[in-house]
């Protein structure tokens, strides 16, 4: 008599672990992340403001990305990323988050966290470094005169935010200024 509920319980427990093998796998969640340098700035100064070419980028930018759904907008809080972000923002009804361009780790961590879609705005020393910290993989630094980047990093996670999948798109802007 006692081997009978011991029998059941087996029964039970295998019955149970076939049927959770036959389960269709969790959905997988995905979501997307652009990342680009600042447009074209008007001097070397510390904190410049944006040439009528960078102007014209930044609104490309936002055009760029007006079919797509963006949650969040970060910048740095130097004029030129600030200026290169708002009109994005501006379109999708968003205030621009600030963020340190030391704190890249911790940015990288937000990002992944929170599965939005945002764009991040950067300069030619972080937006590479921001990439390397969210793939593990590495990225060159943007060249001093190069403002064309846009790249698109989807991120796809498990139920456990665990990553499976990461793509890196470099979709490059099609504005030429001179």
């Amino acid at each position: 008599m006692k081997l009978l509920p011991k029998l059941l319980l087996s029964v039970v427990f295998a019955g149970q672990v076939f049927l959770s093998a036959l389960a269709p796998p969790a959905l997988a969640e995905s979501f997307s992340l652009y990342l680009t340098r600042h447009a074209e700035k008007q001097s070397n100064s510390a904190d410049p403001l944006l040439t009528n070419c960078g102007q014209q980028r930044a609104m490309l930018l936002a055009d760029t990305l007006s079919n797509v759904e963006i949650h969040a907008v970060y910048s740095t809080s130097y004029q030129r990323t600030l200026a290169t972000a708002q009109p994005t923002a501006t379109a999708k009804q968003l205030s621009v988050i600030q963020y340190a361009p030391n704190g890249l780790e911790q940015l990288a961590r937000v990002l992944k966290q929170k599965k939005l879609n945002a764009l991040v705005v950067g300069h030619s020393n972080t937006i590479p470094m921001l990439l390397s910290l969210l793939t593990g993989k590495a990225f060159d630094k943007i060249p001093e005169d190069n403002f064309r980047h846009l790249y698109q990093v989807v991120i796809t996670t498990d139920q456990n935010n665990e990553i499976t999948d990461m793509v890196v798109t470099d979709l490059t802007q099609s504005l030429r200024c001179r």
